[in-house]
């Protein structure tokens, strides 16, 4: 096994330990009999259990970057993303946040990444500063820039922006720690995603019967 493959090998399998047992609960012994390879040999790549961490939360941000370009919505960059919500309408609205949350969902990097920090971020107040700026305040912030730009062009209604974004991000976040605990709810969880974004599009847009937001 070439070196690069080894090491994406060890970042995969020690995430998925963290996100169903916890960082505290897996040895590094734990992870290297994962892969195949001895304990001594997985520090050939990483000088600890630590630096795997640290190389997951990197790694996983690269990744979410990169998949998200394929759906034009970055999650990351307001200025990027606006020309996709300028004139969007309400079905192709839907059809991006439901590609965003299935993605979310079922890719196993993002969705294990997720489950992982809902647990540790009770371990330290490191981690849980982490988990508030990757699940809340980032989402809040992205949300928000979006929203004052569609405000300031005239498109929706001129309601505060940061609220606006609480209020529009919240019941996704819900929506998918109900389906990361009953994954049996997805189908259900999707109608109410649906109904959410559909409602938050005819209260805010300044003329839904247009079809744009």
């Amino acid at each position: 096994m070439k070196q690069e493959d080894t090491r994406k090998r060890i970042i995969e399998k020690a995430l998925e330990l963290f996100s169903t047992r916890g960082y505290n609960a897996v040895s590094v012994g734990e992870i290297a009999k994962s892969v195949g390879i001895k304990a001594p040999s997985l520090y050939n790549h990483f000088p600890g259990k630590q630096a795997i961490f640290d190389a997951i939360v990197e790694e996983t941000a690269l990744q979410y970057q990169r998949d998200t370009d394929r759906i034009d919505i970055h999650v990351q960059n307001v200025a990027q993303d606006i020309p996709v919500f300028t004139e969007i309408t309400e079905d192709a609205l839907f059809e991006k946040v439901r590609q965003i949350f299935e993605y979310s969902l079922h890719n196993e990097t993002v969705s294990h990444f997720r489950r992982m920090m809902t647990i540790e971020q009770f371990r330290s107040p490191e981690l849980s500063a982490l988990y508030s700026r990757r699940y809340v305040e980032r989402m809040v912030a992205y949300h928000a820039g979006i929203f004052r730009s569609l405000i300031a062009s005239g498109e929706l209604r001129a309601e505060d922006p940061d609220t606006m974004a609480m209020m529009y991000i919240a019941p996704v976040i819900t929506l998918l720690g109900i389906c990361d605990r009953q994954p049996e709810k997805e189908a259900e969880c999707l109608m109410r995603l649906e109904s959410h974004v559909r409602l938050f599009f005819r209260l805010f847009h300044e003329n839904a019967s247009g079809g744009t937001i």
